[in-house]
């Protein structure tokens, strides 16, 4: 399988990147072991994680999901020299803080260098864009966890261009570390990150990780009424996209999916993978059977007419 690097850096990834956003929520540790043991398996080896990942979840604290990895790590030895592990710093952890300061910076490394059972993060990124903390301050946290080798990497989320774009000119006139990835809101349902986001990335070498790849389960066709999403975990998320724009895009979806022998996962995450700039779109699973579903994209080729096609049904984003 072809590796992608991860922007200027010396990590390189398979096209497709495992989210464990449903580990200890929607899948528990025995089903998330079995995802995981089957993602390696397959050849795959990039995994995406965040400290705050489940906090929402009632009764939840944050870093359930980083826990059952430690603990897969823990039982799986030989594993951890296979995955380029990525996780997360930034959002509001209830008491052990929030933002981009150092200290919480590196007060939260250590936590998830603990709960992930390892002794480095590979992709370390900020979750969130803390405006109260100069980029400076957290630019040399992240210098001194890489000096310490806690870190190998980092990258920004939900970051705006100009944010981005002032990171990296920082980064090169201070000699810091720069940002090499990007993780943004990214589908055939939302893309708004081609605007601004996707020029200035490539432009600058930054890898680009998209979150949400399916619309949060909506691009899966799995949701196509209100009754469909009704009582479900992503219930809320996913009735923006419940309207005639939507549906359009999703009958496309069929169709274009019926025509290659894929499923409508397959065809949405192959598309991203097909857009130039694109290192791995992120998308999850709460079962071995509809992981190896999506683990397909990685190996299904779109035309150049079918991605038009999509791209015309898709442009500008179906919300509202």
């Amino acid at each position: 399988m072809d590796k992608r690097r991860i922007g200027r850096s010396d990590l390189t990834v398979a096209p497709f990147c495992l989210g464990g956003n449903v580990f200890g929520w929607t899948a528990d540790e025995a089903t998330s072991f079995a995802i995981l043991d089957r993602f390696v398996e397959q050849g795959f080896d990039f995994i995406d994680t965040a400290d705050v990942y489940s906090r929402w979840a009632p009764g939840h604290a944050g870093g359930e999901s980083e826990t059952v990895i430690g603990r897969w790590f823990a039982a799986r030895p030989r594993t951890r020299d296979r995955v380029v592990l990525a996780t997360k710093v930034g959002m509001d952890m209830g008491e052990a803080g929030k933002g981009l300061s150092a200290q919480h910076i590196e007060r939260a490394c250590e936590a998830s260098l603990q709960r992930l059972q390892t002794d480095r993060i590979d992709l370390y990124q900020s979750h969130l864009d803390d405006a109260d903390v100069p980029l400076e301050e957290t630019l040399r946290a992240y210098e001194r966890l890489i000096a310490a080798g806690k870190v190998r990497v980092i990258g920004a989320s939900n970051y705006g261009a100009s944010r981005l774009k002032e990171a990296l000119a920082l980064s090169a006139s201070a000699g810091l570390p720069r940002y090499e990835c990007l993780q943004p809101d990214y589908s055939l349902a939302e893309r708004g990150y081609e605007a601004e986001l996707e020029p200035l990335c490539r432009a600058e070498q930054v890898g680009v990780i998209g979150y949400f790849s399916l619309a949060a389960g909506f691009l899966t066709g799995k949701y196509r009424s209100a009754q469909d999403a009704a009582g479900r975990p992503r219930e809320n998320r996913v009735a923006k996209y419940l309207n005639p724009r939507g549906f359009a895009l999703l009958d496309v979806l069929d169709s274009v999916a019926a025509a290659q022998g894929a499923s409508p996962a397959q065809v949405a995450l192959a598309w991203i993978i097909a857009r130039p700039g694109i290192t791995a779109p992120i998308a999850s699973a709460t079962s071995v059977a509809q992981l190896d579903d999506l683990l397909g994209a990685a190996r299904l080729t779109l035309s150049a007419e079918v991605i038009a096609r999509l791209d015309a049904a898709s442009a500008g984003g179906i919300e509202g």
